[in-house]
């Protein structure tokens, strides 16, 4: 299996729970590298479009066509919903432009001025700034909730040190990360699993360390969640 050259970097962004990142592609044709569930959300912009990528429980692939260039700023889990206005589960699983949530004239002209940009990351931090500025900012017990469940904490412990009912728990967690907390557990226990693989742990010591019950519940949890073994994931892609 082959996959396009990618080029991809990161760095903090000033706003409060955000990167920014950037990521070009090009070289032969061949299949592109599939984005993994990380609980996060994105505001994107490429070709000429903004685009809000939602929380994903599965791997999103890309077209075989997809552009070249991406420039977008990155939500830590449960931070994008007041940033843009919508529950994060109305965006599960997928991939709507930014017109289809703020008014199509305000989403124009942020799209024309990261088209004449020289610096387009910066335009986009500049209007996640104000746009922040303006809103409450997010609720202390979202990132405890995260804070917890990377830990490897239970949900029942979770809601419990948070000092509320898992139902509620639950509810809130639909409208800040997308799903409920099991499934922002298994996400972030991915995410934790393929840093301890790609660090050099074996896959046994990574399924220890990362929460798993065995090997197994690693290969099975991450073939679900991604679509792909776990050695694949981690095979260095072509240059």
């Amino acid at each position: 299996m082959s996959y396009e050259t990618v080029e991809y970097a990161e760095r903090p962004s000033r706003v409060p729970g955000a990167v920014l990142w950037t990521r070009t592609s090009g070289g032969a044709a061949g299949l592109v590298y599939p984005v993994l569930p990380d609980g996060c959300m994105d505001l994107l912009w490429t070709g000429g479009r903004l685009m809000v990528a939602g929380p994903d429980t599965r791997a999103y692939r890309p077209a075989p066509e997809a552009a070249a260039r991406y420039v977008g700023i990155r939500f830590y889990p449960g931070t994008a919903p007041a940033f843009l206005g919508v529950p994060a589960h109305e965006l599960r699983d997928r991939r709507v432009s930014l017109a289809d949530l703020w008014p199509s004239a305000e989403a124009r002209r942020l799209a024309e001025r990261m088209d004449a940009a020289r610096d387009p990351a910066a335009v986009l931090e500049s209007v996640a700034l104000a746009r922040v500025g303006g809103t409450e900012p997010p609720d202390p017990l979202l990132a405890h909730v995260v804070k917890a469940l990377d830990a490897g904490r239970s949900v029942a412990a979770t809601a419990e040190e948070a000092g509320i009912n898992a139902r509620l728990l639950h509810r809130r967690s639909l409208a800040a990360f997308g799903y409920g907390p099991k499934t922002l557990a298994r996400v972030l226990r991915l995410q934790r699993a393929l840093a301890l693989a790609r660090g050099g742990l074996s896959y046994a010591e990574t399924a220890f360390v990362a929460g798993f019950a065995d090997q197994a519940h690693l290969a099975r949890d991450v073939k679900e969640l991604t679509g792909m073994p776990l050695g694949e994931l981690l095979s260095p892609r072509p240059a």
